[in-house]
């Protein structure tokens, strides 16, 4: 299980080698979900009700929106903002679980509490992902951006895209979005860890000892189930965020349909239940629900996989360090 334990046998990892398990399950994710990601930008953005009786819905279904963006953009859309994506996976997965492991340690050493309590996997798992995310913000918006824009296309690549950003908006223009961010990513971060955590538990006592044993489907199906439900309760602010971070990019939205310019979270909100209703905060749902389930399964899958496979090699090195000193 993810965090650190006291009561561990195996070989405990360094910062290092957490980090790159951490990027690794990160990258081969985000490879994985990116055409479910596209189509959930999409809606998000969309200020017209995603229903096919509205004539001037662009989108109103998860297939239809799919056929839509394949027909008029290509397969390669599906993955429009990838590099960014990526280098926002990878980023963030290092500095999450690097973050939680020497979290859930000091707690361990500081305070009283034990440091498997699904509470403090919460509280930890919080704190690490508000760290993970001002340091990937400004990846995170530019992966928006990419993945919004159709054709013809406003930014021609990274680099291109970082240029006109600095020029037209700022330093500041990379956060957009970061207070909805913020108060979001604390709660979603912290029940995904924390229903991660209760899942493992409850897989544990109702499995028999000699299944329990073998835990990748457990890891796995854990990890979807907390993802789908800390996904929901939190949704609605990461709609807010999508919307936020395309402030100043409304030419690349125009053949999309409707286009809004917010001055900040409030307003956002505001306009949203004004314009659009209660509905209109989760947007985009369907499609983010099947990639949160994706997402965060894959990522402890790949997490926890990876962490088991450098303890082994490192077991392994060593056993043999210690068989030459013996021998020699």
């Amino acid at each position: 299980m993810v965090g650190y334990d006291p009561r561990s046998e195996s070989a405990t990892l360094s910062p290092a080698e957490v980090a790159t398990a951490g990027s690794v399950s990160g990258m081969v994710t985000r490879a994985m979900i990116s055409p479910l990601d596209v189509v959930k930008i999409r809606f998000q953005l969309q200020i017209e009700k995603i229903s096919a009786r509205v004539p001037q819905a662009k989108y109103h279904g998860l297939w239809q929106a799919s056929r839509c963006i394949f027909t008029e953009e290509g397969m390669v859309a599906f993955w429009k903002g990838h590099i960014p994506a990526q280098l926002l996976s990878i980023t963030y997965g290092a500095v999450q679980f690097v973050s939680f492991e020497l979290l859930t340690e000091l707690v361990h050493k500081t305070t009283s509490l034990n440091s498997r309590n699904a509470n403090v996997h919460f509280f930890c798992g919080g704190l690490a992902a508000c760290t993970a995310t001002f340091a990937c913000q400004p990846l995170d918006t530019l992966r928006t951006r990419f993945a919004a824009q159709g054709e013809p296309k406003v930014y021609k690549n990274l680099r291109h895209a970082v240029s006109i950003m600095l020029q037209t908006e700022g330093p500041s223009g990379f956060y957009r979005g970061l207070t909805p961010t913020l108060i979001a990513v604390f709660p979603y971060a912290g029940l995904q860890f924390f229903f991660y955590n209760i899942f493992q538990q409850v897989y544990q006592w109702a499995t028999p000892p000699k299944e329990s044993s073998s835990g990748n489907l457990k890891n796995l199906m854990c990890g979807s189930c907390a993802g789908i439900i800390s996904k929901t309760m939190t949704y609605p602010f990461d709609l807010f965020k999508k919307r936020l971070q395309v402030g100043g990019f409304e030419t690349a939205r125009i053949s999309f349909g409707q286009v809004r310019l917010y001055k900040g979270f409030t307003d956002c909100a505001v306009k949203i239940l004004q314009e659009e209703g209660p509905k209109g905060f989760f947007k985009g749902l369907s499609p983010s629900l099947i990639k949160a389930a994706f997402s965060t399964g894959f990522t402890f899958f790949w997490y926890e996989l990876l962490c088991s496979v450098l303890r082994t090699f490192k077991e392994k090195h060593q056993a043999t360090q210690l068989a030459r000193i013996s021998r020699g």
